[in-house]
């Protein structure tokens, strides 16, 4: 037996982040035929979570057990754990039953959220994991057994190698969920410029009003520790209209060892969930989001009364403008700042938007307007913007909007196109400087006087300020993409083609074939 403990330390004490990776795509394809892809997410992250807190609880048990031998009792023991887990909930005790193993693990997620109400309350989302149409036994067994591979304690595995899992599978299965992605997954470039334009200090509150899985929020502490600086003092806030997404960001914080966070569930727009004691609406010091495009269905039948619509109520039928005017009602006074993805039409679009995005630029809100690569999100080709607004902008901004094109800083990709970390930093540096960095037109900028957004009727449109214009310069992307799709589909259909006939015992020499 000690033979065989000690062949299980080397296994998991070696482990690295591709064996992690691996590993961890494993235990998600084990769900492979029965369960959607798209539903993957839903049943691997709570498994994922409860194996990192029974592993932890061991470890943190074996511990204390160290230290106090036989004195150690439950009073003391419970300084050594983060979270409570109930006689009968730890991972061991739970995958070995051998009936209703779905059941059994529901019961179990609902003794762990009850242990642990401030903290755990609705973690495990809603998933019927005793629903055995939804996931067959078989399937729950080997996903059990792919995470029997894996020990996720502190000795193992640290925040960050677990943290850079999360993300990992989080990429894994946006790819997988094709334009269903967009509900819970933001390209990280985009997060990471997003966040390098605004640069979160130690101490500062951040709020996501369209959080997601959390990536944002997590980005930004990543961005704050990475610079050297002491990430633990800041704060982060996110609200979430979908449960299973909301409970996927509460996981992903955990894993990423943030403390001081509230992830609250519920509709932003019609709801907004954080609040102060008086009812007015809690103001941070960063605002970033990726909100859904154009929604129809978003609630203006409540905004004719409400504060947030200081600049006008948008469109039944478009709830862009009020996504950005409840951003905006969310920042303090002087340090606040906004980083919202838009799509292009808010730049342009007339009637109550027009209204709404004049009264925006008189009010000198309105920093930069970044636009950005065509196709980098899983929900839509079209391109994006990001519109950057702050309370105080900086005295030779004041009364001028910043434009940054960064429609060609892109790299093809398969299904989407990326940006390459060189990429965002020189739209980073761009914004920062208001000058191209490498004077490449890569990265083409111009700070724009009021007079001249006046006068061109407040319309925003990129292409009317830059001259070799993120308009063109998009088309042209989008053009570029849709012939590498459309060559490749004819590369796969010859490919097919010349298949079948070889199969049928055709001579290939009488085809004059590309070469392609």
């Amino acid at each position: 037996m000690g033979s065989d403990a000690e062949q299980e330390e080397v296994l998991f004490v070696t482990i690295t982040q591709q064996d992690l990776e691996a590993r961890l795509w494993r235990a998600a394809n084990a769900l492979r035929g029965p369960v959607d892809p798209a539903d993957f997410k839903t049943y691997v992250f709570p498994m994922l979570f409860w194996k990192w807190i029974s592993d932890t609880w061991v470890y943190e048990h074996d511990e204390a057990l160290e230290d106090y031998g036989n004195d150690l009792n439950e009073e003391i023991e419970a300084d050594y754990h983060r979270f409570e887990m109930p006689k009968g909930t730890l991972w061991n005790e739970v995958t070995t039953e051998v009936t209703n193993l779905g059941a059994e693990i529901a019961k179990a997620f609902q003794r762990i959220e009850k242990a642990n109400p401030r903290s755990l309350a609705g973690v495990f989302g809603d998933a019927s994991w005793g629903n055995k149409e939804r996931i067959p036994e078989t399937a729950l067994l080997g996903l059990i057994k792919a995470f029997n591979e894996i020990r996720l304690d502190p000795s193992t595995v640290s925040h960050d190698l677990l943290g850079a899992g999360y993300e990992y599978l989080l990429k894994n299965f946006a790819d997988e969920s094709g334009k269903k992605a967009g509900e819970f997954f933001t390209p990280r470039e985009v997060v990471n410029l997003i966040v390098g334009v605004l640069r979160p200090e130690p101490g500062e509150s951040v709020h996501d009003p369209t959080c997601g899985s959390g990536g944002m929020l997590v980005a930004t502490i990543n961005q704050v520790r990475e610079q050297g600086k002491d990430h633990r003092t800041l704060r982060v806030y996110g609200q979430e209209v979908n449960l299973t997404t909301a409970s996927i960001a509460r996981m992903n914080l955990f894993l990423h060892e943030i403390e001081d966070f509230e992830i609250k569930r519920g509709d932003t727009l019609r709801a907004p969930a954080f609040k102060d004691a008086n009812g007015t609406l809690r103001q941070f010091d960063v605002v970033i989001a990726n909100p859904p495009f154009s929604l129809t269905d978003w609630g203006a039948d409540r905004w004719p009364a409400d504060p947030r619509a200081f600049c006008g109520i948008p469109p039944a039928k478009n709830g862009d403008y009020a996504f950005i005017q409840h951003m905006i009602s969310s920042i303090k006074p002087t340090s606040g700042r906004v980083g919202v993805v838009m799509p292009h039409g808010v730049l342009f679009r007339g009637g109550a938007e027009a209204r709404i995005r004049q009264c925006l630029i008189e009010k000198d809100l309105l920093d930069a307007v970044i636009g950005l690569p065509p196709n980098l999100f899983y929900s839509t080709t079209i391109p994006a913007c990001i519109l950057v607004f702050r309370d105080q902008k900086a005295a030779e901004r004041k009364n001028h909007v910043l434009f940054v094109d960064g429609s060609a800083r892109f790299v093809k990709g398969k299904n989407q196109n990326r940006m390459t970390d060189e990429d965002i930093k020189i739209l980073i540096k761009a914004y920062e400087t208001g000058e191209d960095p490498d004077d490449d037109g890569g990265a083409n900028v111009r700070l724009v006087p009021f007079d001249e957004i006046k006068d061109n009727g407040f319309d925003l449109n990129i292409g009317r300020y830059i001259k070799v214009a993120a308009e063109e310069t998009a088309d042209l992307g989008t053009a570029l993409v849709a012939y590498a799709d459309a060559r490749q589909k004819r590369l796969d259909t010859e490919a097919a083609m010349f298949k079948r006939l070889a199969a049928a015992g055709i001579d290939l020499s009488m085809f004059e074939v590309s070469g392609e």
